[in-house]
């Protein structure tokens, strides 16, 4: 089977996608990601096909600059950014994507559960489709509170009223983006939604964390799936890293991902947070800059542009994370709890249930002084509550099967349709 990746050109969704794709080859499948200029490397170290589309649009520069304003924003502003991104990708997608499709000979898409422009471009080319979460579920319930909030569950009947609200203040700020996919729908005579829900796939929808990372869910469709991560270290490029520099005291891992990582004043906090402490940081920017921009910090720490995330996880006490999807399961994985430092899209909702699980504790990025993450540091790296909570999810994600599970479903799903 050849399958195609429709998916955002952020770091956030390439790789897990593209390492989910790996995995499909390692299987003797055929992969192509169909996407703009800023994914091609992602693909191609992970194997990967790649048909391009977007080039005239959003050259790899243009969108490297978007992202780089978009790691300066925060809250309701960087969500409202983030949308009108959204917005103009869609255009692209939409006009550009099918005969992309065509030309690799894609058979089924694998997309992104975000990128409602994918669904509607599998429905306009007749392909089968599956969705694939990464980042928390958009599913709705009147219970769960949305992806962007950092709202913990409580099925009162107040906080279902309270949810409502908030959906429909998405709604809106979404609606736009929605009526120009609708332009398309009916040019193409699809059916026409009120929201992307009733077009998810109805063949399968891959979630990847475990059901014990969510939560209490009530009415998912049979055919969802918590496959757990799409996480493989033989994907990732090798990133050189001085390890000689490890004193052999707790580690304390700190990374604001590859897109809300131009904050310098919250990596300076974090240094000073802990400054003291018996333990030694070391600090990632995720490619957003170079170690002698946050300046001399306190405590010495190790500062690196780009760190093996895995690698270090592994021997951490603690990780401090923006609460994105992949660094919080990657955490998790290893049994490391966190302090999640929340900045904008389904970050809060991500931190919310590291809270809920008890496998860490959450400091917004909004009010992030030193005195809170120092207090929340402290705490995570001397309560055994927290490691042991986290090693509790590790277990979990041991027994979802991930990458594996996750294939096997897609095939079973689609080979289905075959017979």
């Amino acid at each position: 089977m050849h399958f195609g990746i429709i998916c955002p050109a952020a770091p956030g969704h390439l790789n897990p996608l593209t390492t989910l794709g790996w995995q499909l080859q390692q299987r003797g499948h055929r992969v192509t990601l169909l996407g703009v200029p800023f994914g091609k490397s992602r693909a191609l170290a992970a194997g990967l096909g790649f048909e391009e589309i977007g080039r005239s649009r959003f050259p790899g520069e243009k969108t490297a600059a978007r992202y780089a304003e978009l790691g300066k924003l925060t809250g309701l502003a960087a969500l409202r950014y983030n949308y009108a991104l959204i917005r103009e990708d869609i255009v692209t997608i939409l006009e550009e994507t099918p005969d992309a499709a065509r030309r690799a000979g894609v058979e089924a898409l694998l997309i992104d559960q975000v990128s409602y422009e994918g669904i509607t471009v599998a429905e306009h080319l007749g392909l089968p489709h599956i969705e694939v979460c990464t980042g928390v579920m958009m599913n709705r319930e009147a219970a769960i509170p949305p992806y962007f909030t950092p709202w913990e569950y409580n099925p009162a009947l107040w906080a279902q009223l309270r949810n409502r609200v908030a959906y429909a203040i998405v709604d809106r700020i979404y609606q736009p983006t929605f009526a120009a996919i609708n332009q398309y729908r009916r040019r193409w005579n699809l059916p026409l939604h009120p929201s992307p829900e009733p077009a998810y796939s109805s063949l399968a929808q891959l979630c990847p964390h475990p059901a014990e990372f969510e939560f209490p869910r009530t009415t998912l469709p049979p055919h969802f799936y918590f496959a757990g991560p799409y996480a493989n270290p033989s994907t990732r490029e090798p990133i050189d890293f001085p390890y000689e520099k490890l004193t052999g005291k707790p580690l304390i891992y700190a990374s604001m991902g590859t897109l809300q990582n131009r904050r310098v004043e919250i990596f300076q906090a974090i240094a000073r947070a802990c400054d003291g402490l018996d333990a030694q940081l070391v600090i990632s920017l995720g490619g957003a800059g170079n170690p002698e921009s946050l300046g001399d910090l306190p405590g010495s720490p190790v500062v690196v542009g780009n760190a093996p995330q895995l690698q270090l996880l592994e021997k951490a006490s603690v990780a401090i994370t923006h609460a994105g999807m992949n660094t919080a399961l990657e955490a998790l994985s290893y049994g490391v709890p966190m302090v999640a430092v929340p900045v904008t899209n389904d970050q809060p909702g991500v931190a919310a249930r590291v809270a809920w699980t008890g496998s860490g504790e959450v400091v917004p990025a909004s009010v992030a002084t030193v005195a809170r993450l120092r207090s929340a540091i402290s705490r995570v790296l001397t309560d055994d509550t927290y490691r042991n909570n986290a090693r509790r999810m590790q277990r979990a994600i041991a027994q979802t099967g991930g990458l594996e599970r996750a294939a096997e479903i897609i095939e079973r799903k689609i080979g289905a349709l075959a017979k």
